[in-house]
């Protein structure tokens, strides 16, 4: 409230100088000239005195909200044949650079162990026949490794799809990473306290239609696009 009263006394020249202070900062500290283009002191300060400094914090917060923007990452799914978190039989990864997708790639992988239990089939439609002539886990992150250098991890629920990279790794002795790993459903929550937080639901949330929902892919696709909206 005494903000409030302090911005309501000065001119809207005065609050004009200090968003132009304002602006300067996020142009050396944000790096990110992008940002400048929320501020745009005519429609700024288009009001009276009494509503500027409102109008100004909701831009702020707008402002934070952008700078918070995850923009270089690679969303990944997996699916697994059976109850072992290491029974991975297919990975869908999507990178994102600079907001946008960049590249996509998509594998089946002989599980370990190998086997299927109905439930997981029924999931996602994939059996032993689909797999029998698939690589192994080692050979197809050796693909997905240079894909990911350097770029965060995202997943939707991602203690499932963590624990089943972690699993396999263990599995075939390779040395983990340690991976950044963000979670796009545990983010939806915060976002959308209220309902249901499952993938698809969430994806059509942000406007993306999941129509392969369980296709690694597919999955992937459209965790990418939910990290974009909300991460």
């Amino acid at each position: 409230m005494i903000l409030l009263h302090l911005f309501a006394r000065v001119s809207v020249a005065k609050v004009h100088f200090f968003a132009r202070i304002f602006a300067l900062y996020l142009h050396l500290f944000a790096r990110d000239n992008a940002i400048l283009n929320k501020i745009n002191s005519r429609d700024l300060f288009a009001f009276n005195k009494k509503t500027v400094y409102l109008y100004f914090v909701t831009n702020v917060e707008q402002i934070k909200n952008d700078l918070a923007t995850m923009k270089d990452f690679a969303a990944i799914d997996f699916e697994t044949a059976n109850n072992e978190r290491s029974s991975v039989c297919s990975v869908g990864v999507v990178i994102v650079r600079g907001g946008e997708v960049v590249d996509r790639f998509y594998s089946l992988i002989k599980p370990e162990p190998e086997y299927y239990n109905y439930r997981c089939s029924q999931v996602h439609g994939l059996c032993a026949a689909d797999t029998d002539d698939a690589p192994v886990f080692p050979e197809v992150w050796k693909q997905i490794e240079p894909k990911i250098a350097g770029l965060p991890l995202v997943a939707h629920n991602k203690a499932f799809d963590e624990s089943c990279l972690k699993a396999v790794f263990r599995v075939y002795q390779m040395d983990y990473p340690d991976y950044d790993f963000y979670c796009t459903c545990i983010a939806s929550r915060k976002v959308w306290p209220k309902g249901r937080h499952t993938l698809d639901v969430i994806a059509a949330r942000c406007g993306y239609d999941l129509t392969q929902h369980h296709h690694a892919l597919a999955d992937a696709e459209a965790c990418a696009a939910i990290a974009l909206e909300i991460l």
